[in-house]
């Protein structure tokens, strides 16, 4: 996920962009895409990175909108983009994927714990940290690692005082918009 995150562009995207299905590549470029991605498809905030392995999906990443999409190259990929497609027409559909997210014990209980926070809900932080046994910047540190984005709902975890907090690792721009553009989608009411 670092190397997705480290190229994000702050900027407009979360505004821009259609959405869409992933598409082929006609180009003799689609041979030289970044190894890694099963699929790559776009949404209206950003183009969605899709890694698999096997049975399981092990990484979702948001994309600048100016990369190219990619047609899902397996099934599991195929099933992805659909629930995604889905999610993006229905905010209250649920994920049924089958995820393997890498991370440390902590963390793992973390990405737990956002999974359930319910849609059009959040939590705080700090009501993280205390539920967990933990510490705010702890719990901030592993929702920046979640490696598998949207799916796992990082996007409701927000500050406490109403502020949006932080999001792929950054308090503004680009990804602050992405995170507002999720949480309105599922129907956050904003300062309630």
């Amino acid at each position: 996920m670092k190397q997705a995150l480290s190229r994000v562009q702050v900027g407009d995207r979360a505004r821009h962009g259609p959405g869409g299905r992933a598409r082929a590549l006609r180009s003799p470029q689609a041979q030289v895409d970044p190894p890694g991605h099963a699929a790559r498809m776009r949404a209206p905030f950003a183009l969605l990175g899709i890694r698999t392995a096997g049975t399981v999906v092990t990484g979702v990443e948001y994309l600048p909108l100016g990369e190219r999409a990619l047609a899902p190259t397996n099934a599991l990929a195929e099933r992805a983009c659909r629930q995604i497609e889905r999610y993006l027409a229905d905010p209250q559909f649920r994920f049924s994927l089958p995820l393997a997210p890498c991370g440390t014990a902590f963390r793992q209980r973390v990405w737990e714990a956002l999974a359930q926070i319910p849609i059009g809900e959040s939590r705080t932080y700090g009501e993280l940290a205390r539920a967990l046994r933990s510490a705010p910047r702890a719990i901030g540190s592993a929702c920046g690692a979640n490696p598998i984005a949207l799916v796992i709902p990082c996007h409701r975890v927000v500050g406490a005082c109403g502020s949006l907090g932080g999001f792929m690792g950054v308090t503004e721009g680009g990804p602050i918009a992405i995170k507002r553009w999720l949480l309105t989608h599922e129907g956050y009411r904003f300062g309630a």
